[in-house]
């Protein structure tokens, strides 16, 4: 039996034609039917740095009796020249997460995944204490089982008081060890009791990690990095997702 945590996250592989160019996380999210993956804005484009690439490229479990069959499954970011992903903007400005809807027709009939929906979504009624567990699941360094084409799952807290926007953004900061490769990847708590009762999936979706949070004053010889970083609020995914 796999755990159900495991098979919602993908590893995300960015290319410029046939030329690659990064590695990442992403995760399922199921909404009226409609299947997206979701990763950081800034893997799918990040003019700053120069980071355009035009597909993106996932890996996708076939055999639900053999987890070490797979295939690569291509998703087109531009079409007739215009971007396909989602992406919002609020107050603070752009918010670095992204969702691309997936074809379901062109993928395998076999496919073996798990999706959050709507109803995994933290409900701001909820009490998310400073330092909840909570767990990171994505593919750091692209480090994963190259076997079994599965994820890793970091231990990390909630850093900063939950649902406040930190500085005016719309993110909240965990204290978790984290490295490139990342980006995109879910961060979920245990559902609490009463609350979500999916059998097959007793987690709360409350971000997506987009990067290590630094500051400007940090001497790089003398001091250690903080060690925090940004998760957006999960609840932009009711957003882009709507019909």
């Amino acid at each position: 039996m796999i755990e159900s945590l495991l098979l919602t996250a993908t590893r995300v592989f960015t290319f410029a034609q046939q030329r690659l160019l990064t590695n990442a996380s992403g995760f399922f999210f199921e909404r009226d039917s409609r299947l997206f993956l979701v990763t950081s804005r800034h893997v799918v484009i990040d003019q700053p740095s120069g980071h355009l690439p035009d597909r993106v490229e996932i890996e996708l479990h076939t055999d639900a009796d053999n987890m070490a069959m797979s295939t690569a499954f291509s998703i087109p970011l531009y079409r007739d020249g215009e971007a396909v992903w989602r992406q919002g903007i609020d107050a603070g400005g752009q918010i670095d997460v992204a969702a691309v809807e997936i074809e379901r027709t062109a993928l395998p009939a076999t496919i073996v995944y798990r999706a959050f929906t709507p109803g995994h979504i933290y409900d701001l009624r909820d009490q998310v204490p400073v330092g909840t567990s909570l767990l990171i699941v994505g593919f750091p360094l692209g480090f994963h089982d190259p076997l079994h084409h599965m994820p890793v799952v970091r231990h990390a807290v909630v850093a900063s008081a939950f649902g406040l926007r930190f500085q005016g953004q719309g993110y909240f900061l965990t204290d978790a060890r984290t490295h490139r490769g990342t980006s995109g990847a879910p961060v979920v708590m245990r559902a609490l009791t009463g609350a979500l009762t999916h059998a097959e999936m007793p987690w709360t979706l409350l971000g997506v990690h987009s990067a290590v949070f630094d500051v400007g004053t940090r001497d790089v010889n003398l001091d250690e990095a903080l060690g925090l970083n940004c998760a957006w609020y999960a609840d932009i995914l009711l957003t882009l997702t709507d019909a």
